[in-house]
């Protein structure tokens, strides 16, 4: 089973929604599996949580 992992900000009900749906039907055109296959998670990423280039991004600015 495809499994796609969304890490990102907090998002309302209706973006989960249409963030899910997007990520499943591009991922299905692409592999040409059913969009049944897929599971999407999203898991909300806080900047404290999150580094890049060594940096935290609550520290960039």
């Amino acid at each position: 089973m495809p499994t796609i992992f969304f890490y990102g900000p907090e998002l309302e009900i209706e973006k989960k929604r249409e963030l899910v749906k997007s990520f499943t039907q591009k991922a299905s055109e692409l592999t040409g599996l059913p969009e049944q296959a897929f599971v999407v998670y999203l898991r909300p990423s806080e900047r404290e949580n999150v580094g890049v280039g060594g940096t935290l991004l609550a520290d960039r600015k």
